[in-house]
């Protein structure tokens, strides 16, 4: 097991997990400005609509979690900001970092689906590295598994189980490389990357978290199921509806 503290100076612990996320955020930042020079968008309105879209991004992603574990969060209180031990939920950083990025693209005057097909590359490399994070937490893990059946299994918290961040950090890898080609082709429509990462996460997320024992849950459901399916159908019900508006 990796040592989730990388580095302590002092009293300050910096954590490989915080590593990790800030390392997404560049590399997906970088990439995202190499395609907004490209195509001669205003570079300080896109930096404006980042700066806003990533920190609600984040608090998105920490609140949809505490939601979901209020059990525990209720008794701990003084837990809910610390998110260096983990515990950020994909779904809601995309909610709010989607809420506060469309406000700041319509203020800023910019192309909303011009911008969505210039970050989506991005955002996925992000969660591809990011699943790291959560191995070097021990969290994010499969099931118990006969490591003689499944040659690949990894020991995690204790037993060899399903690693299913690796799982889902292949799916993203591929699922980046394949938008960075579909951004080349001309039978694309502007927008379609976008809804394309939907679609293509979705599909990984929904397979992938059948294998998890950690899952945020309501009721009987594994909620990241459920929101995997609604935004497949919704992603698809736009490329088609779109399509039908603007066949060329």
């Amino acid at each position: 097991m990796i040592d989730p503290v990388a580095l302590e100076i002092g009293p300050l612990q910096i954590r490989w997990y915080g590593i990790l996320m800030s390392t997404a955020l560049l590399l997906g930042t970088i990439l995202a400005l190499r395609e907004i020079r490209r195509q001669n968008i205003d570079e300080d309105k896109f930096l404006n609509v980042l700066l806003v879209a990533i920190p609600f991004g984040f608090i998105g992603a920490r609140l949809y979690y505490v939601i979901f574990k209020w059990d525990y969060y209720s008794q701990f209180p003084s837990e809910i900001p610390a998110v260096w031990h983990g515990g950020l939920a994909i779904h809601g950083g995309i909610i709010g970092a989607f809420i506060a990025g469309y406000i700041m693209v319509r203020i800023s005057k910019l192309n909303f689906w011009q911008i969505g097909d210039i970050v989506a590359p991005s955002l996925i490399l992000g969660q591809a590295i990011g699943r790291w994070g959560n191995f070097i937490n021990q969290e994010a893990y499969g099931y118990v598994v006969d490591k003689a059946k499944v040659p690949w299994a990894m020991m995690i918290d204790g037993a060899y189980r399903h690693p299913t961040f690796l799982y889902e950090s292949i799916w993203n890898l591929i699922g980046f490389l394949a938008l960075l080609w579909a951004r080349k082709k001309s039978w694309i429509k502007q927008g379609e990357i976008l809804l394309g990462y939907f679609i293509f996460y979705s599909l990984g997320r929904f397979m992938v978290e059948g294998f998890r024992t950690d899952s945020l849950m309501l009721g009987p459901l594994r909620i990241a199921q459920v929101m995997s399916i609604a935004l497949l159908i919704g992603a698809i019900s736009l490329i088609v509806m779109r399509r039908k508006k603007q066949p060329r």
